[in-house]
């Protein structure tokens, strides 16, 4: 009698406790929906209002960073108040440049960011410029989140970009300040391509993405198509972006982004510093377009120095320097990442090029024989 006591006794305590965890569970289930509701009614109180939904996020995750409001940047765009059009600066890969001066008198580059790629290129160019800090790599002071408007502000470089002064025809660069200034974009490549969490390979390396102080430093810029390879990654699949004739064609034909596709890219740019040549797009049959043939028998000594020299230099230069270059430029631009050297070597080899050129210069006034050779004029830009 008492056993049958005690198993009625069992069953009420495990039917209660079934009957509890059943309530909780359903109160559980009723809480996420309310919150998950609530959620969805903010979210659209949010669009109507014209605001993004990931500001909030937005505004934690860059807490780094000084948040311009849109009054202090429409201030800053407007800063000549004897015209009411803004000074524009150039075009970037998501968005317009315009030149702005904060109250404090500093000039600053401010690019507004198109609303179609408001997701992509601006997240990508405040996450990435965030948090890397190089002397050749361009520098983000803070940004601007506005209802649909997103705006980066950075510091400016007076000189503009290197293919204003490498392609104009009223001055020429010299072969130092060649030299030097691609000394420094491997610097700066060397920085992102070794960076803590991984390779950054910024996937847009080129002439007018190269910008330069009022003393003509590079400066690497436009990180809005910048993507990250994680340490544990030797390359990832992504869509196909940059720009045609600095794109790495392994990249263009598989989709397989490397660190190699920025030697690539890198490579072209050196060899545009060599010859003083555009690159509009690679045709063998061009003569005033670089090409990799002519670059590959230069380097193998099948053809004249001269066939790839730039004639503005008008022979200035060091010769044995110049052709370590073409060569390492010639390797950048091999079809396959594989055979591509790291931006270690390619570094290496412009580390002694520039410590020759700054021994030149020092022994350079104590040169007195007219048949002496002095393959340069001035550290500087020279007039034509």
């Amino acid at each position: 009698m008492r056993l049958r006591e005690n198993q009625n006794s069992l069953s009420d305590s495990v039917a209660k406790a079934a009957g509890s965890v059943l309530i909780a569970v359903v109160i559980l289930i009723l809480v996420l929906i309310l919150v998950k509701f609530v959620t969805r009614s903010k979210d659209k109180g949010r669009r109507k209002a014209g605001k993004p939904l990931l500001e909030s996020q937005e505004v934690t995750a860059w807490s780094g960073l000084y948040r311009f409001s849109k009054y202090e940047i429409q201030n800053a765009m407007n800063y000549n108040t004897s015209t009411s059009e803004k000074t524009s600066l150039g075009r970037g890969s998501a968005g317009q440049v315009y030149k702005g001066v904060l109250p404090s008198g500093q000039v600053v580059a401010i690019k507004h960011i198109h609303q179609g790629h408001t997701s992509d290129s601006f997240h990508r160019e405040v996450e990435g410029l965030s948090r890397i800090r190089h002397p050749n790599l361009v520098c983000l002071f803070g940004c601007c989140i506005n209802g649909p408007d997103r705006y980066l502000v950075y510091e400016f470089c007076s000189a503009g970009n290197l293919a204003q002064h490498l392609l104009r025809k009223e001055s020429v660069l010299t072969w130092e300040r060649r030299v030097k200034i691609l000394r420094g974009c491997a610097l700066g490549l060397r920085y992102l391509h070794h960076y803590i969490d991984g390779c950054i390979v910024h996937r847009d390396i080129k002439l007018t993405n190269i910008l330069l102080t009022e003393e003509l430093e590079p400066k690497l810029s436009d990180f809005g198509l910048a993507k990250m390879i994680g340490m544990e990654e030797s390359k990832v699949f992504t869509e196909v972006r940059g720009t045609i004739g600095y794109m790495d064609p392994e990249y263009m034909s598989n989709a397989k982004l490397t660190c190699g596709s920025d030697i690539y890219s890198f490579g072209i740019v050196i060899l545009q510093l060599l010859s003083g040549q555009k690159v509009i797009e690679l045709d063998l049959d061009a003569r005033d377009q670089i090409t990799r043939k002519v670059a590959k028998d230069v380097s193998l000594g099948k053809r004249p120095l001269l066939d790839f020299e730039d004639p503005r230099l008008h022979g200035d230069l060091n010769t044995e320097d110049f052709e370590a270059i073409l060569q390492i430029a010639v390797l950048c631009v091999a079809k396959s990442s594989k055979g591509r050297p790291t931006i270690d070597v390619v570094l290496e080899v412009l580390e002694k090029a520039w410590k020759n050129t700054v021994a030149h210069k020092k022994t350079r006034p104590e040169v007195s024989s007219p048949g002496a050779s002095s393959y340069s004029h001035s550290i500087d830009v020279i007039p034509t």
